[in-house]
């Protein structure tokens, strides 16, 4: 059984309301066509289909204040109400309240724990890591989570190779921002064939997406609905190479923003919890999820590694 985690970053369930929702206005046809015609809104959760599934979850845990990216990160990948326990929400980068959370708690090194291979495919630039070897940058929560484990994140010379994916799925952010231009560039549907090709290697994979929250922050509604349209043809370049009967894709996020651009905070709103595969695979997986705190448990059922 294998699982491949999307993680888009600040999403949340909005309204359907294209003035300040990209959701409600992107051209997102696969994705349409999985849900029944449905758009990825509030009003359209729950629903269930032939392959997709889609609910609504609490990222506010039950603590004062909006949710933020580190603890809700941590959330996801331990299954503990992190936020609850420190009595605040906080982010973007853990500190060390946080990150005491992300040392041999979390579902990268439980599957390691468990002898199965587990990745986070987002390839990083030699700049990301100058930054962190200087001490000028720190790791966000799941890149630490995973180092924690001992294990390595992948480098250009791993992009370059095929073995992993940019940040924003095509590369053409290291062309146009980091100046690589010998950097390989994929058409959307492409990135999310490679995706798919390279998660069946492993039994737990994690893909980290962050422009969306960048473009919450910015209110850029432009940007959001390419990133969406884009997205859009990743998925169905993954879905269509992936093998159900052997594995969930499962896509949430850890607090809402980029739903509602007419502020440049993160929000209180749900957020979605987005999953594919076949339907008994499906319903085994989501039971008792209500909230962030349910995901990694449904991954460690799902992947036995307790």
């Amino acid at each position: 059984m294998k699982i491949l985690f999307l993680f888009l970053d600040g999403i949340g369930l909005g309204d359907n309301n294209p003035e300040i929702n990209p959701f409600a206005r992107a051209d997102m046809p696969y994705l349409r066509s999985l849900l029944v015609g449905r758009t990825l809104v509030r009003e359209n959760a729950p629903f269930e289909g032939d392959l997709a599934t889609l609910l609504s979850i609490d990222p506010n845990l039950g603590v004062d204040g909006l949710p933020q990216s580190a603890t809700g990160q941590a959330v996801l990948l331990t299954g503990i109400n992190v936020p609850a326990e420190l009595g605040y929400h906080y982010g973007p980068k853990p500190n060390p309240d946080v990150a005491k959370y992300l040392n041999g708690k979390t579902v990268f090194s439980k599957t390691v724990g468990a002898g199965k291979k587990t990745a986070l495919l987002s390839a990083y630039p030699p700049r990301y890591f100058a930054g962190i070897n200087s001490g000028k940058h720190i790791y966000s929560s799941i890149p630490l989570a995973f180092t924690n484990a001992g294990l390595p994140l992948f480098t250009k010379d791993d992009y370059y190779s095929g073995n992993a994916l940019a940040a924003d799925f095509t590369g053409q952010g290291w062309h146009d921002f980091l100046h690589l231009r010998d950097a390989p560039v994929y058409e959307p549907e492409e990135a999310g064939q490679r995706l798919a090709e390279i998660a069946s290697q492993y039994d737990f994979s994690l893909f980290e997406y962050w422009a969306s929250d960048y473009a919450g922050h910015k209110q850029d509604m432009d940007s959001a609905i390419q990133q969406l349209e884009n997205f859009d043809s990743v998925l169905k370049g993954l879905l269509e190479n992936w093998q159900h009967g052997e594995g969930i894709v499962l896509l949430t996020s850890d607090h809402g923003n980029m739903e509602d651009l007419s502020t440049r905070r993160h929000t209180a709103a749900d957020v979605p919890l987005l999953f594919f595969g076949d339907k008994s695979l499906r319903r085994e997986f989501q039971k008792d999820i209500h909230d962030l705190t349910g995901i990694a448990p449904a991954i460690g059922r799902i992947l036995e590694l307790d």
